[in-house]
């Protein structure tokens, strides 16, 4: 199967090189940047061009651009009745048929950042003139780089922006926040970190293993009157539980205006 990639960054990169590690897959980068092109190239094996060359129903296409660069990179993009699948959040089903010269054979999805290491998970949603085959192929590919979910409906890609296409980044913050304590508290930098990181890895495992409710693995660490009672009491007289939630209906809210500006131009 040929799988052309327009646009080469993070995640294009990642999920090329889940598909070149799988097998099976004729991989094609298309890619403005010379220096990047070469680098592809080199580190993955594949082919890569300045320009998306001629596709047919047989190919799958996988938009990688920014969104704000998205019309103007399809602007010459002839589909050739191809698999589309984007990555590009916030571009709902109607404004990339638009920018494709309506092509309805489309799949959205939206990955995040541990897919570069194949363990992400990727929400889904795929027009409704797309066959079930199709959407089978989406999946295989997208697996490349993890687990996936899919949507019943489209504006649900909001919400799994909000949740799991940001919600590396909120770890990353909470692990910074522990690795601070830990410095504060007179651990040397790489205690700190190794602390931190062994602390959530294990925890994720563990909850991941015994498939107990997460408020339950909770209540296991706690004990009447001890160490950690008393740091979830200051956790909730913080509303550090109410503020992420705010959070994620922040991202959400952010994830519709974005789209919302697509959608009017």
């Amino acid at each position: 199967m040929n799988v052309f990639f327009l646009g080469g960054g993070n995640m294009a990169a990642a999920i090329a090189h889940g598909l070149v590690r799988q097998g099976g897959y004729r991989v094609h980068i298309a890619n403005r940047g010379a220096e990047k092109r070469e680098r592809l190239a080199k580190e993955l094996g594949v082919a890569v061009s300045e320009a998306l060359p001629e596709l047919s129903e047989n190919d799958v296409l996988v938009l990688a651009v920014k969104p704000q660069d998205m019309e103007a990179a399809c602007r010459n993009v002839k589909t050739g009745g191809a698999l589309v699948l984007s990555v590009a959040a916030g571009l709902s089903i109607d404004t990339l048929s638009r920018y494709l010269g309506g092509t309805r054979r489309i799949v959205r999805t939206m990955p995040n950042l541990p897919g570069q290491i194949g363990l992400g998970i990727t929400g889904m949603y795929a027009a409704g003139e797309t066959g079930e085959a199709d959407k089978q192929t989406a999946d295989t590919i997208m697996r490349a780089v993890g687990q996936t979910v899919w949507l019943n409906d489209e504006a649900q890609m909001h919400a799994v922006t909000g949740i799991s296409g940001s919600g590396s980044g909120y770890v990353f913050y909470l692990l910074d926040a522990l690795q601070q304590a830990a410095l504060a508290q007179g651990f040397d930098a790489e205690q700190a970190r190794s602390l931190t990181l062994a602390t959530f890895k294990g925890a994720v495992m563990l909850a991941e293993q015994s498939g107990a409710p997460f408020a339950d693995l909770q209540q296991s660490v706690m004990s009447k009157g001890g160490t950690t009672v008393e740091a979830l009491e200051v956790f909730r007289q913080c509303a550090v539980a109410e503020s992420i939630g705010q959070g994620v209906a922040a991202c959400v809210a952010r994830s519709q205006d974005i789209s919302a500006q697509f959608e009017a131009v």
